[in-house]
């Protein structure tokens, strides 16, 4: 078996040691990023849901980043949501702002009762795209 590629950003936020797991991993071409929380630097959640939310899309951009890949460059997203019937719009709204122009990837919503603390996490697989020639 191949070791493991572990893909970090530049700024990591301290849930990667606390919960010993990387932010990403690639395997070819392939970049599996772990579930994105509105988490601070310090690991702590954002207190408010639309922040948090944002928050978790800068820390996926931040490791997408440190992949060399963007948004555009994702396939499917998998998004978990706490309470999903208050939430879903107030998601949808600052999910507009974040995923660019069609075609848009894959997007499976789960709901489910417990988060770390979080109420939101967003969890992609990517295309690291091809570097052009030097």
């Amino acid at each position: 078996m191949n070791k493991r590629d572990a893909i970090f950003p530049a700024d990591r936020h301290a849930l990667y040691d606390i919960h010993q797991y990387s932010a990403a991993i690639r395997s070819g071409d392939l970049l599996f990023v772990s579930g994105q929380v509105g988490s601070r630097e310090d690991g702590t959640p954002e207190p408010v849901y639309e922040d948090q939310v944002r928050r978790a899309f800068v820390n996926l951009r931040d490791v997408l980043a440190a992949a060399g890949a963007t948004f555009d460059d994702v396939i499917d997203v998998i998004s978990f949501h706490t309470d999903p019937q208050t939430q879903f719009d107030r998601m949808l709204a600052v999910r507009a702002q974040e995923i660019g122009d069609p075609p848009y990837p894959t997007w499976t919503a789960v709901g489910v009762n417990w988060l770390a603390g979080f109420d939101f996490e967003i969890k992609v697989i990517a295309r690291i795209p091809d570097k052009a020639p030097e």
